[in-house]
């Protein structure tokens, strides 16, 4: 297995860069400090730097099968010791033989021992160090992934499951009107299962979409209150308006039929009247804010805008903001307010 920390084009060229400048120095030191000649100075020092050089190429390649444990480095300074002590060794022994004529040079060359062994020694231990602290930050982002992951395909199957929680009771409503629809109204009751038919089908395609932009989001909503329509007959209007700017923001689908059906559920279910819901969607800065009023009777209603279809919404938003600011409710006298908010994600590539 390769290191990858030698795969590295950066750490390359920095060992590459390092090895030429310390063999610089090397041969200048024996040449003007030791009266060493110049052949013997630039042979000793490219043998001994390129053998450096090797010997923690080979520390690299071995640290890429067994690392010591975290903490546990007595392994590691044993092993770089004994590494140290076979470049040595080579280096001595090559640079000796090949000068046998040369009785300065060798004496030199053992008196140096000591000095080039610790030099070489902090050198590979060093570069070993170095492997190690790139290991652990390497398992740290690893596992930092992973957390985020997990996170995430937690987050997503809680988002799945909150949008599932809401189909089932639209559903069996629809169903019980159709029925009763069957034997009084016929053809209204085919022209409610035509339309659950649309709803349901733009349900499957948006099962895999995590934004849609907000002219999809009502067309898909007024495919539902075509429905409720059915179902209510003149007692149900609405009037949906959204700026020119809002048609270009995006939202997560199936976001706004909760606080429909729950304004429908409290305007209607215990009157006899007609109302209107009203829509409204507008941009300020970089945020989609979009209000939802229905009228209701605050004498038979008490209402804290907290049943499961607000509160499934309030929790998708916390799930892709991290914000709990972004749905507020509020009743003015008979007139019930649901506004969420829904910041723009520029980043976002796609729509799945």
């Amino acid at each position: 297995m390769a290191n990858p920390l030698l795969a590295n084009r950066s750490f390359r060229w920095a060992l590459i860069g390092t090895s030429y400048v310390f063999t610089i120095l090397h041969a200048y030191l024996l040449i003007c400090w030791f009266n060493i000649s110049d052949s013997i100075a630039w042979t000793d020092s490219v043998v001994h730097n390129v053998l450096l050089a090797l010997a923690g190429v080979a520390l690299c390649f071995s640290m890429s099968h067994y690392r010591p444990a975290k903490g546990k480095y007595i392994f590691l300074l044993a092993y770089c010791t004994a590494l140290t002590i076979v470049w040595e060794t080579f280096s001595y022994c090559t640079l000796y033989h090949v000068f046998d004529s040369a009785a300065y040079y060798q004496t030199w060359l053992i008196t140096a021992l000591p000095v080039r062994f610790i030099i070489g020694w902090l050198v590979i231990t060093a570069l070993g160090f170095k492997n190690m602290m790139w290991y652990s930050m390497e398992d740290q982002r690893e596992e930092l992934s992973r957390k985020e992951a997990t996170e995430r395909m937690a987050r997503e199957a809680e988002l799945y499951k909150l949008r599932q929680q809401l189909q089932p009771h639209f559903l069996f409503n629809s169903l019980n009107s159709i029925n009763a629809l069957i034997a009084l109204r016929p053809q209204q009751a085919r022209e409610m299962v035509l339309k659950l038919s649309d709803f349901l089908r733009g349900t499957l395609k948006r099962e895999d979409q995590q934004w849609i932009f907000l002219p999809e989001e009502l067309q898909y909503l007024q495919l539902y209150l075509d429905i409720e329509k059915v179902r209510f007959g003149h007692r149900l209007s609405t009037a949906i308006t959204a700026d020119d700017d809002a048609g270009r923001l995006m939202l997560p689908p199936m976001l706004l039929q909760p606080v429909v059906e729950n304004a429908i559920k409290y305007g209607l279910y215990d009157t006899t009247e007609s109302i209107t819901i009203s829509i409204t969607a507008w941009q300020t800065d970089d945020v989609l804010y979009i209000q939802v009023q229905n009228p209701f009777d605050p004498e038979l209603q008490t209402r804290a805008g907290t049943g499961f279809g607000l509160s499934s919404i309030e929790r998708r938003l916390y799930l892709l903001f991290g914000r709990k600011d972004l749905l507020e409710t509020k009743a003015n006298e008979n007139i019930f307010t649901t506004l969420i908010k829904v910041p723009q994600l520029y980043d976002k590539s796609s729509n799945n």
